[in-house]
């Protein structure tokens, strides 16, 4: 295989989020590795989004979708892309400038390839936060690691387009959660690649953050594996690590439902973990 052989398209989903795009789009244009086209799925910005990235980047793939949400932005760009590998980018996300080259390189030297992921560094308001040890990153077969939470982020990876064909595309019923789900398919499958190099930065704590809008992200992993379950999309190995899991996470939001004094979902999830436990 040669550098010819990898095409790369960056599939960047956005939603109201102008300046930050701008950051974003100019750390895939500094990367010493161009990617082969770079595809904007803007999600229904109301603000000058359009404007911004038809000023500053004409040479850029423009999509405008109208609030179908994040994974249908994923999902769309996908089936646009006209490369082999496809590599995300949140729009609050950058890259470091050999970001790309370095994955072209571990790709190269491992031809067996279909998904890599980089290490991060982390920002919050501004500020450089270190992760937890909960947060490191793994490869390898990690179907376990990925249970437990979101382990891999989008921002950090390269896919073989041709892997979708074989795993799904994102689930767009899913609000949040719809890469923990889509890493959960990935990682029962296939070995997951890693580098080590931190050459994705992660910037949290902005109002646009969607998992600061949602309670309890728990729920939606705990829809995201009962729905894997009930697909028998999972070994039976896989199966019963994901039900012990699957109990854990409903022990979880049964205390916040009780702290909460929210007596509805109290009983939902009392009634979800008499299901499985039987």
């Amino acid at each position: 295989m040669s550098s010819e052989n990898i095409k790369i398209s960056v599939i960047i989903p956005t939603y109201n989020r102008s300046k930050l795009l701008n950051r974003s789009i100019r750390s895939v244009l500094n990367q010493t590795y161009q990617p082969n086209e770079i595809i904007v799925v803007d999600n229904g910005s109301t603000d000058d989004t359009r404007e911004m990235v038809s000023k500053n980047f004409r040479n850029i793939c423009y999509i405008y979708h109208d609030k179908k949400g994040v994974s249908s932005a994923r999902n769309a760009g996908i089936r646009i892309s006209k490369s082999n590998w496809i590599s995300f980018l949140d729009s609050d996300d950058e890259w470091m400038k050999d970001k790309l080259f370095l994955q072209k390189e571990y790709i190269l030297k491992n031809p067996d390839v279909d998904f890599l992921h980089t290490n991060e560094i982390w920002f919050k308001n501004g500020k450089h936060l270190n992760q937890k040890k909960i947060h490191k990153k793994y490869g390898g077969y990690i179907f376990k690691n990925c249970l437990k939470l979101c382990c891999i982020s989008p921002s950090s990876t390269i896919i073989k387009k041709k892997l979708f064909d074989k795993i799904g595309y994102f689930d767009e019923s899913f609000e949040v959660c719809e890469d923990y789900e889509f890493w959960l398919r990935v990682s029962s499958k296939i070995k997951i690649h890693f580098l080590e190099d931190k050459l994705t930065i992660k910037h949290g704590g902005h109002d646009g953050q969607l998992s600061k809008k949602y309670w309890g992200m728990d729920r939606f992993r705990i829809m995201a594996i009962e729905k894997n379950i009930l697909n028998n999309w999972f070994n039976e190995e896989q199966k019963n690590y994901a039900i012990d899991d699957l109990i854990s996470k409903i022990k979880i939001i049964l205390i916040g439902a009780k702290n909460r004094n929210n007596q509805k979902l109290f009983s939902e999830y009392h009634n979800k973990l008499l299901k499985w436990k039987s």
